[in-house]
C-alpha cells in the first residue's frame, strides 16, 4: 500500500464516531450522562471528535487516537483494530452516479419519411391531413432506423424528448436517449383553451382527436400518475380527462392520478386504447 493510500486509509478511519469505537470497544453509556462512558480503563467523556480518560487524565481526538488509547497499542495496530470492526470505513468511495445523457433529437432520415407515414396511414389509420402540418413542423419525421419520431416539446416549444415508433413488421415503441418526458409532451400545436385529453402514447393523442375534436389530446409517453407540467394546466383552469389505456395499468394509473387531482375525470376508450377505437371505426 503506497503512502496516499495508507494516509487516505487512515483519514477515513480517523473519521469513525468515538461513541462507536467505545460501543465496539465494549463500554458501557453512563445512563445519567450520554457524554459518559466507563470502562475497565477508567471513565470517558465524549465532546464530538475529542475524548478525555479522567482516570488516567489522558485525551485526545479522533477515532485512531482513541483507539491507540483504549488498546494500548501502536498506529498501524489501532488502524488494524478500526478496521476490522469498521469495514465500511475502508471501502473505496463510490463512483459519482453518471449525469443523465442530455436529450439531442434523433437524426432525421428523409429517405425513410414515406414508409413512416405509410404505417401511420394504412397500419394505424390516422389520415395524412392530420400528419402534414406535424411533418411540415418537425414534429413528426424518420429517424435512420426507419422509425417514426414525435417529438416531445415543453411549455416553450422546446424539444425535451421523443417517442420512438417502429414502422417494420417488428412492433417496437421506446423513447430517445435523454428524453425528459416529465418536462413535456407531444400534441397537435398549438394548444387551444379547450379541455385537455390525456393519452399514453403520441399515436393514441392523435387518434382520439379524430375521434374527438372538442379536445386538445396530448401524449404523456406511457401512464403516468402525476406529470410534472400537470399542475401548471390545472392552475389555469383546464379542465383534464384521463384518458390512458382500458387496461388495469391504465385504470390504475387514472385511479391514482385522480386521488391526486380530484378535478380531473376519467374517460376510457371503448377498446383497448383509441388508435383501436380509431381502427374499429374504419
Amino acid at each position: 500500500m503506497t503512502w496516499p493510500e495508507v494516509r487516505h486509509r487512515a483519514d477515513r478511519l480517523r473519521a469513525v464516531p468515538l461513541n462507536a469505537v467505545l460501543q465496539a470497544w465494549g463500554a458501557r453509556r453512563d445512563p445519567h450522562d450520554p457524554h459518559k462512558w466507563h470502562t475497565a480503563d477508567g471513565t470517558f467523556s465524549v465532546t464530538g471528535a475529542k475524548f478525555m480518560n479522567w482516570q488516567r487524565g489522558q485525551g485526545g481526538g479522533g477515532a485512531i487516537d482513541l483507539a491507540i488509547h483504549l488498546t494500548h497499542g501502536s498506529f498501524s495496530q489501532a488502524l488494524q483494530w478500526l478496521a476490522e470492526r469498521f469495514p465500511q470505513a475502508t471501502a473505496p468511495p463510490s463512483a459519482p452516479p453518471l449525469p443523465p445523457p442530455a436529450f439531442r433529437c434523433p437524426l432525421s432520415d428523409q429517405t425513410h419519411l414515406d414508409r413512416v407515414v405509410h404505417y401511420l396511414v394504412a397500419q394505424r389509420r390516422l389520415p395524412q391531413t392530420l400528419l402534414a402540418p406535424l411533418i411540415q413542423a418537425g414534429s413528426l419525421y424518420a429517424d435512420p432506423r426507419a422509425n417514426a419520431v414525435f417529438l416531445l416539446r415543453d411549455p416553450q416549444g422546446q424539444p425535451v424528448g421523443a417517442e420512438l415508433r417502429g414502422t417494420t413488421a417488428r412492433p417496437w415503441r421506446g423513447m430517445a436517449p435523454g428524453s425528459r418526458k416529465d418536462l413535456g409532451w407531444f400534441a397537435i400545436p398549438p394548444l387551444p383553451p379547450s379541455p385537455l385529453m390525456l393519452c399514453e402514447s403520441a399515436i393514441d393523442a392523435l387518434s382520439c382527436r379524430i375521434l374527438h375534436p372538442q379536445y386538445a389530446c396530448l401524449s404523456t409517453a406511457g401512464a403516468r400518475t402525476n406529470p410534472r407540467w400537470l399542475p401548471a394546466f390545472l392552475a389555469q383552469g383546464y379542465q383534464v380527462f384521463c384518458g390512458f389505456d382500458a387496461d388495469p395499468t391504465g385504470d390504475a394509473m387514472a385511479h391514482a392520478m385522480i386521488s391526486l387531482y380530484p378535478s380531473v375525470q376519467r374517460l376510457r376508450p371503448a377498446h383497448k386504447d383509441w388508435n383501436d377505437d380509431l381502427q374499429s371505426r374504419a
